[in-house]
């Protein structure tokens, strides 16, 4: 088909768009003059007869009426489409009617058109129809998604492309349609973006077709004026319902990338969190938002994360907001429960997309992780039997992981900081009438129509999170019970139902070491069993107390610094494992049992470690920054080594091997590369320097004892939700409080009259 001809259809389609065939009775559904047609304004018409054109769509004839004006309708349109495109090379552009006889026919919104009706109704001191445009724009998803599109020039390729390929070389006629084509598009604005983005152009997994900044701009100018924010409210009650309905019966993400667009727009309302919102709109909102799909959540997570600490703020603090409102102004009970109120079901859904974008908008370490254990942990002996009376043994997985988190790819322990404290998201309000019994019995179930909380452990505090974890521990301890009764009763033995250790007080490390070992190895599912200590030629009854004394028993001896199995730091009271201890990996086993048991037991210890232990133990490796809570003073040095001005190689004079001592004092010698001792350490490479020394330090020069030390604890805490629950600041305050800066009673004395 010749060019001269295709632009000759594309203009008979533009005719059929805007002025029809005459046929009052005509079924087309692409004609102006058919009964159901809705109607578009001109730029969108351009763009939309170029997408006829492309699939052969149906062509009306002019109906009798109309044939007198057809052929003067096609030579006017075929004239003011190459007026329109040689206004760029300086031409002067026609003028167009006013703008007010469009407002009615405006379906979508620019930063440029809402400047053009704000200053239109500014003139007449009349802002009806600017509410009017919004109440019909903000309130229509079509309308919105096509507003504030980003304004892309393209190649002419591109425009080749929408206007179908042709084999026609003719250069004049190339030069009118591509011209043509360029001020139809120019014209066209956001609809043309939406075309593109379906056919052409899709936006990549991060990027999005609003733009965000121009939304701002057009909301800063807007919201002082309390009329026009009442249609924006208004707008947003009749839209959340009907978006709510499409995302989950339609489907309608997946057809359309770009409906994401209406959510990134509504969510830049400074006033979201006004009173105004709180009753109905912001609610409906929410249960809109909460139903995108886990792809579109993500890529929401992805855009946010770029966002400012102050935006990423405003956002929670407006869910947050929603979630204390409707917990203070109703009565949550046990009959009446929390976990049912669809209002703060929906906040916590959407406040989890603020949340991650806050993680991924943080510090993020992906790298730097723990090695598995190379030798799984064994599996109890009783599976079999277990399987055979229908008890499958929870988590046999492993710990629960968000889905959230693995379409990221990001998890909570990679971020060292946050844009914003994750104390910011703890919701005090909601976890005082939250009833942890009710949520741990939908947090195992995962039912579709129960939602628990603890699948969104970030608004829980660790005294919430705690209970759970107990809920969860004792559940575990009845469960093995359980299953030891039934065993006793088919195989005909009389086992015990809990995990006793008889020991002898001056020989405790021997004893439970002993006992310890061999229960982890002929059957780990016994360390779940409820703990029961007997001293040896003592009587009582354990009921607590006695499993309390056993701990602290034990671990008085095995962080004693005679016995070398830990250094001590004076100036910060820490712990951290000798690398030159000649204990056994078994008794560095014992005490990760034994940690493990303590937070099972809901025992408390008197150990303290730095926090690079308890991130070690959630699976990320120590690195540079970690050394400033374990060694300080090392740290200190290497800090102002990166921080040192001058040559480092000819003022320090250092290389790549490094010295330490032993359990006796005696100087050991390790090259951090091959032959260290040779390689300077320069300006250039004391970075590296730097990162294979706190590489060493922190987890070469200890790992064996380490492993065996992760191993124990995993035996007890390995099908827990312990991981999902617990960031390692919570996970250090369950085995052994919160860290109390020591003080002295004189410093709390009152002295009068110098006495």
């Amino acid at each position: 088909m010749k060019r001269a001809a295709a632009k000759h259809l594309i203009e008979r389609y533009y005719q059929q768009l805007t002025e029809g065939c005459g046929n009052e009775a005509c079924t087309n559904e692409f004609c102006a003059s058919c009964p159901s047609f809705h109607r578009v304004d001109n730029n969108a018409a351009a763009i939309k007869a170029l997408d006829l054109y492309k699939i052969n769509a149906k062509l009306c004839d002019p109906h009798p009426s109309k044939k007198g004006t057809s052929a003067a309708y096609l030579e006017t349109s075929a004239k003011g489409a190459r007026n329109n495109a040689c206004s760029a090379r300086g031409m002067n552009r026609t003028e167009e009617p006013p703008a007010r006889d469009h407002f009615k026919d405006l379906n979508y919104l620019t930063e440029e058109k809402v400047y053009e009706i704000l200053e239109t109704c500014g003139e007449k001191e009349d802002y009806s129809p600017l509410i009017r445009v919004i109440g019909r724009v903000f309130s229509s998803a079509d309308g919105l998604v096509q507003s504030f599109r980003k304004n892309k020039q393209h190649t002419k390729e591109e425009l080749k492309s929408l206007q179908g390929k042709d084999e026609d070389k003719d250069e004049d006629e190339k030069e009118k349609a591509a011209c043509s084509a360029a001020a139809m598009e120019e014209d066209s604005g956001a609809s043309s973006s939406r075309l593109e983005a379906s056919s052409v152009n899709k936006p990549g997994p991060d990027e999005v077709s609003v733009d965000v900044e121009a939304v701002r701009r057009v909301y800063s100018k807007l919201l002082a004026n309390e009329k026009i924010e009442a249609a924006f409210l208004n707008a947003l009650v009749y839209l959340s319902p009907n978006v709510e309905c499409d995302l989950t019966y339609h489907n309608v993400y997946s057809r359309d990338p770009n409906y994401l667009n209406l959510f990134i727009i509504v969510m830049e309302n400074s006033n979201l969190h006004s009173p105004e919102y709180l009753e109905i709109a912001l609610p409906l909102f929410c249960k809109a938002l909460s139903k995108l799909p886990l792809p579109a959540q993500a890529k929401l997570v992805r855009l946010w994360s770029r966002y400012s600490t102050g935006q990423i703020r405003r956002m929670t603090e407006t869910f947050q907001q929603l979630i204390t409102y409707k917990v203070i102004s109703n009565e949550f009970n046990s009959r009446n429960l929390v976990n049912d109120d669809d209002a703060v079901v929906a906040a916590t859904k959407c406040l989890k997309i603020v949340y991650y974008a806050n993680v991924l908008g943080g510090d993020v370490d992906r790298d730097h992780n723990e090695e598995e254990d190379e030798e799984p942990i064994p599996e109890s002996s009783e599976l079999t039997l277990q399987e055979l009376l229908g008890e499958e043994r929870r988590n046999k997985k492993g710990p629960r992981v968000d889905p959230l988190e693995t379409e990221l790819g990001v998890k909570t322990i990679d971020c060292r900081k946050p844009l914003l404290p994750f104390e910011e998201f703890v919701n005090e309000p909601l976890n005082d009438v939250l009833e942890m019994d009710k949520d741990y019995t939908f947090f195992k179930v995962e039912t579709e129509n129960k939602f628990s909380f603890m699948t969104c452990p970030f608004i829980l505090n660790a005294v919430t999170k705690n209970l759970g974890l107990y809920y969860d521990n004792r559940i575990r301890m009845y469960s093995e019970r359980r299953i030891t009764v039934l065993y006793s009763l088919v195989q005909g033995q009389q086992l015990n139902p809990y995990l006793r250790l008889k020991v002898r007080r001056d020989h405790i490390i021997d004893d439970a070491l002993v006992r310890l070992e061999m229960i982890a190895m002929e059957n780990p599912a016994d360390l779940k069993k409820q703990l029961y200590v007997e001293f040896e030629g003592e009587q009582g009854v354990d009921e607590g107390g006695v499993s309390k004394e056993f701990f602290q028993l034990v671990v008085e001896e095995l962080f004693n610094r005679d016995i070398g199995m830990f250094t001590y730091d004076e100036t910060t009271k820490l712990c951290w494992l000798n690398p030159s201890s000649f204990e056994t990996e078994g008794q560095f086993t014992l005490i990760g049992i034994v940690l493990g048991l303590a937070i099972y037991n809901n025992c408390i210890l008197d150990v303290h470690f730095p926090m690079v232990v308890y991130r070690k133990l959630m699976g990320k490796k120590g690195t540079f920054r970690d050394l400033a809570d374990s060694h300080p003073v090392l740290f200190q040095s290497l800090n102002e080594l990166l921080e040192y001005e001058g040559s480092v190689e000819d003022d320090m004079m250092i290389t790549f091997q490094i010295s330490h001592t032993d359990l006796f004092g005696n100087p050991l010698m390790y090259d951090l590369r091959e032959n260290g001792d040779k390689i300077p350490v320069t300006n250039e490479n004391r970075k590296e320097f730097v990162a294979l020394y706190a590489e060493y330090m922190l987890n070469k020069s200890v790992e064996k004892q380490f492993k065996a030390f992760r191993r124990g604890f995993h035996m007890v805490t390995s099908e827990s939700p312990l991981k999902y629950l617990f960031r390692p600041e919570e996970i250090e305050l369950l085995i052994c409080g919160s860290r109390v800066r020591p003080f002295s009673l004189q410093s709390l004395a009152i002295h009068k009259n110098s006495y």
